[in-house]
């Protein structure tokens, strides 16, 4: 039986209470309880296949480099496909979109054959047939991929991600606009913001620095942020770089001033999340399941898979069926429980009728 013929299954709230979705957040360790489920994957509205079944035991080796963001995401997704395919090793590579776009170019892996992978515990591949990105390639990445291998990366969303904007739990800081974080990380402001007192604060706020926190160069999210805040314009200096984004976190959560972005799943205790505008007249919206897949939210992103696969040829067993699976009701479980927002039906229905269509 092949993809398209098996029977649909519609995530009800009731069906999730009891079944597939709970059981899985509960077998991974999610903190989430069955009614905070119910309501994330209701309003995502999330509708996929019946419950994932292996089309064939598959063995082998895949490699998946790239975004720091989406790492901790993928981790939880190889693991919990390892327990159906024992003898497929998926190693997750971190290092940043930079290094792992470099390596999924060029052919190449920081791992050879029978390294352990990174944190990951599987053993490692000889090349990167997969690259992790929290943004979409532009058309300049898109041609170097292209002029090597001689046909286009396949890109396959896997999950919805916000970029939050994090301050220290103390900070009361209501809201914030786009345009107002253009002035804090960009230069060339009309009106520069340097203190928390210009954004309205008073008491012992007024005259505090705002301690700008973000990425460095290796980062997506940083290149996405930049797009869509700063819009081409140089950042500030005076911005404290951040190697990853657990690490930006930590730091926010150690200074009363700060303020940083980084994807929705690094929230941690200590740390807020601000809600944004687009404009300082529109009014500001949380990232949540709802506002992120509707897009309401401004920070919204789709999470990637980018796949160099020739199009006239079998995709690797190992690779199409890692596919088959984070589009699955029991992948978007692990989506969801690693902080990540499933994907819409509509995504996910796109994705999975491309993956009947793979050559086998």
């Amino acid at each position: 039986m092949n993809v398209q013929d098996r029977p649909r299954t519609i995530l009800t709230p009731s069906v999730l209470a009891t079944g597939l979705i709970v059981a899985l957040l509960s077998g991974i360790g999610s903190t989430a309880g069955a009614e905070q489920v119910e309501r994330i994957v209701r309003v995502a509205n999330v509708t996929t296949e019946a419950p994932y079944q292996p089309m064939t035991a598959v063995e082998g080796r895949l490699s998946i480099a790239g975004s720091d963001t989406m790492r901790p995401l993928l981790v939880k997704l190889a693991a919990d496909f390892s327990r159906n395919h024992s003898k497929a090793k998926v190693a997750v590579e971190g290092g940043g979109s930079s290094q792992g776009l470099r390596e999924f170019v060029l052919g190449l892996s920081g791992q050879r054959r029978g390294d352990k992978a990174r944190g990951t515990g599987t053993e490692g591949a000889s090349s990167v047939t997969v690259f992790a990105s929290s943004r979409a390639l532009n058309e300049q990445e898109s041609g170097h991929f292209t002029s090597r291998f001689g046909y286009e990366p396949l890109a396959i969303p896997i999950a919805m991600d916000a970029v939050a904007i994090y301050v220290h739990a103390s900070n009361p800081i209501p809201r914030l606009s786009l345009e107002q974080l253009a002035s804090i990380y960009g230069t060339g402001a009309a009106a520069p913001l340097a203190t928390w007192g210009q954004l309205g604060l008073g008491e012992r706020w007024s005259q505090a620095p705002i301690d700008v926190y973000g990425r460095d160069n290796r980062s997506g999210t940083k290149t996405f942020f930049s797009e869509l805040v700063l819009q081409g314009k140089p950042q500030k200096p005076t911005v404290l770089e951040e190697p990853g984004s657990a690490s930006e976190v930590l730091a926010i959560a150690r200074n009363p001033f700060a303020i940083g972005y980084a994807g929705i799943g690094f929230t941690i205790s200590d740390i807020r999340v601000v809600p944004l505008a687009k404009t300082e007249n529109d009014p500001a919206v949380p990232p949540t399941a709802e506002s992120v897949t509707t897009g309401a939210y401004p920070l919204s992103r789709p999470l990637y898979l980018y796949i160099n696969s020739d199009p006239t040829s079998a995709m690797h067993p190992v690779l199409l069926e890692f596919l088959r699976y984070v589009n699955s009701a029991q992948g978007q479980a692990v989506v969801l429980a690693a902080k990540a927002y499933p994907l819409p039906q509509t995504t996910l229905e796109t994705n999975q009728t491309l993956l009947t269509r793979v050559p086998q």
